[in-house]
């Protein structure tokens, strides 16, 4: 494949990018806070700032339960961003960034597709400014530190076979799930059973993404729990003392990263922590510093509502005191037809039966999203393969429902392709929202993984099983049983079986274990068999990708 083949890279090459100080200008930042990486790439320094505005409208984007390949989440976000800026809104867009993993895997990019894109995308896509590589060496360097203390006459008195620091890389390497370390004699360390999470699944992501200036990023640093000693008491990295090292690491890393969009909306791109197993929404700052800019923020959360923006709601909004103004579930024909039973295979043939079939995981999201008090809009997202009777099947659904819906046509058309979406969602921002995150931590950690079960995911019960007992004990020994709950949890279905499609009700909810990120402020609740370290598919979309003659990039999408 070359670049000509494919036809997100081809339009992003294509387009002349305007300067950065011009986009930034735009945005009303300062020449003097750019730290420029090239001409048309910056971090914003956040000491050359000033005091923030009235806050702008912040809508945020989510969608139903994903198909493998995604429904243009990020498309969206991004089309919906320039419709606004077309229609003389002050708009910022804040989005996630691009992990290589997944880009490697199955993804092929992340960045928006079509005339709806953050560009440079080659750039932002492959190691953009290096966020994700100082997370990584921060990481990293914080367990060599915790295995040196050991080595080192173990002053802190770590029992080795409970040190719950992992190391991360950005790759999806099921190898490194399970190993064992410290091998070759006591010159070479303490042998222990390990293992790699992938970057995005790192605390320190977590951490990067929720801290709100340096000072509170070192406090969140340094309240980590790293291991636990031989009496079973926590071990914090501020215990091990090396909370300024690790913030030092991150110092750069935490300023949020300045680009364009095609339209030319000013966007910042930062952060990028999963919503299957993380909380999925970009940093705090880039979220803040958008909503201090502009007249509309447009933010997104990972995969679908029940996922990324709950997350959003419950821990995100919990932590910076805001809540959307808006909401925008994106929905698409061939998901909803998986969702009524059609299989992956068989998504290009129309069948608009098996579409109003699947329209019961969409209501589900929609159902989900009032329960915070915000009234959704629909964006169904136009894919080429999609008939005009489905289309319109979808969209009478939603009309005889009582729904807001409009068709997006962002991939083709770029923001003009979503003026009709935006004429709704600034419809809703009009509206009266009486936000509210759907439980309250001091009812304590089993109330809220016993209310997002049944409130959002539709189960009957939880079932605490494997390691999940013994924690539960450990958190309410320790003090840490009213803190927000991130679930981890397969992003295809409601339940923690990814093959439940539709809106499967009355199912148990498996928890495996309980995982403190004092740092992070919340407890990861594991389920099902979602994993912190992905592996690579059959045929991984890096068989796809190199450069051509010209020393272009091909193969990303």
């Amino acid at each position: 494949m070359t670049a000509s083949e494919n036809p997100d890279l081809k339009i992003a090459q294509a387009h002349t990018l305007k300067p950065i100080g011009e986009i930034a200008e735009k945005a009303g930042i300062p020449e003097d806070a750019l730290i420029h990486y090239g001409k048309h790439i910056a971090k914003v320094d956040m000491k050359k700032i000033g005091e923030p505005k009235e806050p702008a409208k912040l809508v945020l984007v989510s969608a139903l339960s994903p198909t493998p390949a995604g429904e243009g989440k990020s498309t969206t976000t991004v089309g919906l961003a320039d419709a606004f800026s077309l229609k003389g809104k002050n708009t910022m867009v804040a989005l996630r960034e691009p992990a290589l993993g997944p880009i490697m895997g199955v993804k092929g990019g992340a960045t928006g597709g079509g005339y709806a894109q953050v560009v440079p995308m080659e750039n932002i896509n492959l190691h953009f400014t290096g966020d994700f590589h100082a997370i990584q060496i921060a990481n990293n360097t914080l367990a060599a530190l915790v295995d040196n203390s050991i080595h080192q006459g173990n002053p802190l008195n770590i029992d080795p076979r409970r040190v719950q620091w992992k190391r991360v890389v950005d790759v999806n390497d099921r190898e490194l799930r399970n190993i064992v370390v410290g091998l070759g004699g006591p010159a070479q360390g303490v042998p222990r059973e390990d293992g790699f999470d992938i970057v995005v699944a790192s605390e320190i992501m977590a951490v990067l993404c929720l801290a709100t200036d340096l000072k509170d990023l070192e406090k969140r640093i340094s309240d980590i729990v790293v291991a636990y000693n031989y009496d079973r008491e926590p071990v914090t990295v501020r215990e091990l003392e090396v909370q300024g090292a690790i913030t030092l690491l991150l110092k750069d890393a935490l300023n949020p990263n300045l680009v364009q969009t095609l339209g030319g909306t000013p966007a910042l791109v930062h952060g990028g922590p999963f919503a299957n197993i993380a909380h999925g929404c970009n940093t705090m700052i880039a979220t803040n510093l958008a909503r201090s800019l502009g007249d509309i923020a447009v933010t997104e959360a990972g995969f679908g509502s029940d996922l990324g923006g709950e997350k959003f709601m419950d821990i995100k909004s919990r932590f910076g005191d805001f809540g959307p103004d808006a909401v925008v579930i994106v929905a698409t024909v061939r998901a909803l037809k998986m969702h009524g039973g059609v299989k992956k295979d068989d998504l290009n043939t129309e069948n608009v039966d098996a579409l109003l079939e699947g329209t019961s995981n969409l209501r589900k999201h929609v159902e989900n999203v009032r329960k915070f008090g915000v009234e959704p809009v629909i964006a169904l997202n136009r894919f080429p393969n999609d008939t005009e009777k489905e289309i319109k099947a979808a969209l009478d659904w939603a009309e005889e429902n009582g729904f807001k819906a409009a068709l997006s046509e962002v991939w083709a058309k770029g923001g003009e392709g979503a003026l009709e979406l935006a004429d709704q969602v600034l419809k809703a921002i009009d509206e009266p929202v009486k936000f509210a995150p759907i439980y309250d931590t001091e009812d304590g950690i089993e109330n809220a993984i016993e209310t997002i079960a049944k409130e959002i995911y539709g189960a009957s019960e939880v079932q605490y099983v494997g390691s999940a007992p013994a924690a539960l004990r450990r958190l309410k020994k320790n003090g840490w049983d009213k803190m927000p709950v991130c679930m981890a949890k397969t992003q295809y279905s409601f339940s923690d079986d990814p093959t439940k499609l539709g809106a499967p009700e009355g199912h148990v909810l498996h928890i495996r274990d309980l995982i403190p990120k004092l740092g992070a402020g919340f407890v990861v609740a594991l389920t099902g068999d979602v994993m912190t370290m992905p592996g690579l598919p059959k045929q991984p979309a890096a068989l796809r990708m190199g450069l051509d003659d010209n020393g272009e990039a091909f193969g990303l999408f």
